[in-house]
Order: structure tokens, then C-alpha cells, then sequence
């Protein structure tokens, strides 16, 4: 009950209502939370102190930015007063619509920035598509492989301009994009407000040591990142440690290549990886390899590796094992022991 009281106290105050209703809209900083309300950041910092206190609202530290956004699902309880709160706000009051308005302008400086930093890079990406495979074909295969539901939280390390999160968005109950550049997060997050993914957010991270806590989410996603890795290992272990017994972990990157330039001008400290190698990674992170699917293209081949966290925590079978076979349509697939 006095959880309860404090919570309805917190909100209970007109700048900290609105706050609410901003931040349902999706997650932002203490400067544009400033913008839009239109008072001082020392008073503003106060107001998201109480309601971050109160468990209404998440904070979160991405360099020398703070983001805020509405309690999630992680936290039923704070969430869905959240929700009953807001949904009692008039779309009409005048204060609101205000903000509302503000948030827009807002929302427009970050997609103006993001487009500006996609223009002064898109170059290095165009060269690196013209060399595998249609990306349409590669979403595709995914979003065929990868278990979704109602239910589903899902990880996507190194989200980059956060592609994989907009796909999965209506496929999941929950995503989470993490990478360390926050110019990519930019243009993630514009990407994700013109989606009004809400229950999408972005942060800035490591992959060697995510914030995440064990086993709280059911797939985690390592799409074109762990070519720039300097230890391969350690990234997917740490991807594992995050996922939940059973869950399944996606790589997809390039089968072993000799295109030396994309080490020398685009930063690939890997040419590739092959599923030997892969089944080693999984082995050590206590996954298993469950299937491998293989997209040609010229002259680099895009692989998807698909492993599954053991539920007992033993380690996987041994690794010459995990490749036992090829199926239809490019795709390996290893039966587990028990099967």
C-alpha cells in the first residue's frame, strides 16, 4: 500500500504528469525534456528524480547524456499504472498538445541529425551491400528462423541503425538495441520514433560487458557485428550469459572470405568466420548449434548460425559434432544428443 501511495503522490503534480505523458512517447534526455517543458533543468532533473524514485519512470546513462523513459514491462506493476495514469490524460488539454508539439520539433532535430550522419557514411555501407547478398533476403531468413511471440524479449547487440529492431518490433513483446557508437543510436532512434515502437529502446553499451542482468531474454541477435570483434569469444558469451535457459541466440556475419580491403578500410578485424569455428564459440557459452543457413552472394557469403542455451548449463556436445549434415535450401542442421 505504501508503495502504491508513494507512486500516485509522484504523479500527482502537473509538470510530473506531463512528464508522463512525454516520455510514454518514448525515451529521451534531460535537455529535451527541458525543451519541451519549458522550465529549468535543476527543477526538471528534480521532478524525473521523484518519478524515477517512485519506480515510474527507467533512467539510464549513455555517456555523458541520461535518458528517461516510462517503467517497462520488466516492472508489470509500475508499468501498467503508468498506462492506467496516462490513459486518463485529455488528448485535448491545451498544456499537453503543447508538448506534444514540442516533442515533434524534438523528434524532427534527431531525424535531421541522423539523416546528416547516414549521408556523410552511407558510402561504406552501399560498397559492403554490393558485395553479399540482397539484405531484403537476409531479414527474410531471420524473420523465418527466429522464434516471436506475445511474450518474446529480445537483444540486438550492436544494433547499429537499428534494422533488426524495427523488423522484430511486431514479433516481440519487448526488444532492447545496445551499441557504443552514439551516432548510430541517433539514427536509431529516429528510425524507432517514426515506427512509434514503444516498447523499443536504444542504449549505448558494450558488448563485452552488457548492463543486462542473466538469463532476461529469450533471443539475443549478433547481426554484422562480431567481424569487428578483437575477441569473438568473449562477445558471445556474453551474449549467452543474458540469455535465458532455451533461448536461442542469432549470429549472422560472412563465411571466410579474402576481401582484404574491408580489413584495411572498414575496420573488419575478421574475414569471416566458418561453422567449425562458430560451434566452438557456442560450445564454450554452453549453447547448442541447432542450424546453420547459407546466403551467397559476390563475393562474400552471408551465414546465419542459430545456437540455443542448454538448459541445465552443461556444455554443449563436442564441437566436430555440431556440423552433421547438410538439409534443403543451404541449411545445416546438427541433431542434439538427445534427439
Amino acid at each position: 500500500m505504501e508503495i502504491l501511495l508513494n507512486r500516485l503522490k509522484a504523479a500527482a503534480e502537473p509538470t510530473r504528469l506531463r512528464i508522463l505523458a512525454i516520455c510514454a512517447q518514448g525515451e529521451l534526455t534531460v535537455s529535451e525534456l527541458t525543451h519541451i517543458l519549458g522550465q529549468s533543468q535543476p527543477r526538471v532533473s528534480r521532478h524525473l528524480k521523484l518519478l524515477c524514485d517512485a519506480g515510474l519512470l527507467n533512467r539510464f546513462q549513455e555517456g555523458a547524456w541520461v535518458f528517461y523513459r516510462l517503467a517497462d514491462r520488466v516492472g508489470a506493476r509500475s508499468y501498467a499504472l503508468c498506462q492506467q495514469i496516462i490513459g486518463l490524460i485529455p488528448d485535448n488539454d491545451p498544456q499537453v498538445k503543447r508538448d506534444m508539439q514540442r516533442l515533434a520539433d524534438v523528434r524532427r532535430a534527431r531525424h535531421d541529425l541522423a539523416d546528416a550522419y547516414f549521408r556523410e557514411n552511407a558510402s561504406q555501407w552501399d560498397q559492403i551491400r554490393s558485395m553479399h547478398v540482397d539484405d531484403a533476403d537476409v531479414e527474410a531468413k531471420l524473420l523465418a528462423i527466429l522464434p516471436h511471440g506475445g511474450d518474446k524479449n529480445l537483444i540486438d547487440i550492436g544494433t547499429g541503425t537499428g534494422r533488426i529492431l524495427e523488423l522484430m518490433a511486431p514479433r516481440v513483446a519487448r526488444s532492447v538495441g545496445v551499441d557504443s557508437s552514439r551516432e548510430m543510436l541517433a539514427l536509431a532512434r529516429s528510425r524507432l520514433d517514426s515506427l512509434d515502437a514503444r516498447d523499443c529502446q536504444v542504449r549505448q553499451g558494450d558488448m563485452y560487458q552488457l548492463r543486462e542482468d542473466d538469463a532476461v531474454f529469450d533471443v539475443a541477435i549478433l547481426h554484422q557485428v562480431l567481424h569487428y570483434a578483437d575477441d569473438p569469444a568473449a562477445v558471445v558469451t556474453e551474449a549467452a550469459r543474458v540469455i535465458a535457459p532455451g533461448g536461442t541466440l542469432a549470429i549472422v556475419d560472412f563465411a571466410p572470405h579474402e576481401v582484404e580491403g574491408l580489413r584495411d578500410i572498414h575496420a573488419h578485424r575478421r574475414l569471416g568466420f566458418g561453422d567449425t569455428e562458430i560451434a566452438a564459440l557456442f560450445n564454450d557459452a554452453h549453447l547448442n548449434m541447432i542450424e546453420t543457413h547459407d546466403l551467397p552472394g559476390n563475393p562474400l557469403t552471408v551465414k546465419i548460425w542459430i545456437g540455443q542455451k542448454t538448459g541445465d548449463g552443461t556444455l554443449a556436445t563436442d564441437v566436430p559434432a555440431a556440423i552433421s549434415g547438410t538439409g534443403p535450401a543451404g541449411v545445416s542442421i546438427r541433431g542434439r544428443a538427445n534427439q
